[in-house]
């Protein structure tokens, strides 16, 4: 049960749930980051009183202790960031950054011997090996967030010993599920960001409208779980009512089942191995809609592909993948590329690399790998 927690990412979509479980366990919160979005910082520091927050924008944080007064204390950019990740009193750092930049505070909080509760899927797929290889060398626990991978870290509890078969890692299939290759021609931002279940951040919305959300969480479960690729399977399921499925080598399939609420995986992560009262909304069975399930369409939405082509060839590929995605999902939210066009930037980026056979590598090596795959991204949005 986590007593001191630092929530890196605080003014995002899982960082202000994580807050509302936060009040509702008696977590204590120590740290809190944000990018630039102070003014619901400041409201935030005003209920929780956190020692210590990061702004990661230089300007706003000099305005952020103009308005603390001496409060708490401000820090900035990545150097501070470390700093909250590292804070003495936390026991767990909720990892909610979005993207690449989660991959030091996380490696951060390890070193300082912090369990990580990880809703950061960016840093598992880009430096997982890495990352799980230090945390049971400092034996700290990595504790999922996404609902798919808490699902699959509940189904296999009390396991230990017995082998996996299968991994069903289930997807909604977002919100142009049913559109035709030249209707996913014309969609808009605003389509994109109208997720059919979920409400989520514009970054993760985009990953699910694309499927690449599956294909990052594909290489995440490889990782977290220490799984082949063969042991993870895809499904879109349109219902978000299973958030996944471990199939034993006896045939039997253990489900995990919920109505789409963050606030539950936050809290399972946050006061495990407990289940405590949550009073959020609960599943009833007798209004339960039918649950159906049929495999994703890799010809109209060709990212889940890219992602296991990544996983399978490993290395330092799926950061590369993963640093050209991030720069195509940017340039389609401000209008610089269409939809259909962001793996079609993924698959050029990726194909012009060619240090893959690369396997013992570094946080620096992962860092100079997404550098190198932004700027074939540039360059790729320059010349087209």
């Amino acid at each position: 049960m986590t007593e001191t927690l630092v929530i890196l990412g605080s003014t995002g979509s899982i960082g202000t749930q994580a807050l509302d479980v936060c009040g509702r366990l008696g977590v204590n919160v120590c740290g809190l980051s944000a990018h630039s979005n102070i003014d619901l910082l400041e409201s935030q520091i005003n209920e929780f009183h956190p020692r210590a927050v990061c702004v990661m924008d230089a300007k706003r944080a000099s305005e952020m202790k103009r308005r603390v007064g001496g409060v708490c204390a401000v820090v900035s950019g990545m150097d501070g960031l470390l700093e909250i990740a590292s804070m003495p009193e936390a026991d767990t750092i909720l990892n909610a950054l979005v993207g690449i930049i989660g991959l030091r505070p996380a490696l951060a909080a390890i070193e300082s011997g912090k369990n990580i509760a990880l809703a950061n899927k960016e840093t598992m797929v880009s430096a997982g090996e890495l990352v799980m290889r230090r945390a049971r060398e400092k034996r700290v626990k990595i504790l999922p967030v996404d609902s798919e991978h808490s699902a699959i870290f509940q189904c296999l509890r009390g396991n230990e010993g017995n082998r996996v078969k299968t991994v069903y890692l289930t997807a909604s299939g977002g919100p142009f599920r049913k559109k035709t290759k030249d209707e996913l021609k014309r969609v808009t931002v605003s389509d994109a960001l109208k997720h059919p279940n979920w409400v989520m951040g514009h970054k993760i919305t985009i990953d699910s409208a694309s499927l690449m959300n599956k294909g990052l969480e594909f290489i995440e479960a490889m990782r977290l779980f220490d799984l082949r690729a063969d042991q993870v399977t895809v499904l879109i399921h349109p219902e978000s009512v299973i958030h996944s499925m471990v199939e034993y080598e006896d045939g039997a399939i253990i489900a995990q089942l919920g109505v789409p609420d963050m606030r539950l995986p936050i809290q399972y992560a946050l006061a495990y191995p407990n289940r405590p009262e949550s009073g959020f909304n609960r599943l009833n069975p007798l209004t339960c809609p039918a649950l159906s399930f049929e495999p994703p369409d890799t010809e109209r939405f060709p990212c889940p592909r890219l992602a296991f082509e990544a996983a399978d060839r490993g290395g330092l590929l799926p950061a590369v993948m993963n640093g050209a995605n991030e720069e195509a999902v940017a340039a389609f939210l401000r209008g610089g590329l269409s939809f259909t066009r962001i793996p079609e930037l993924i698959e050029y980026v990726m194909g012009s690399y060619n240090n893959t056979d690369k396997k013992d590598y570094s946080a620096d090596d992962v860092l100079d790998a997404d550098k190198w795959a932004r700027d074939r991204a540039r360059e790729y949005l320059g010349d087209n």
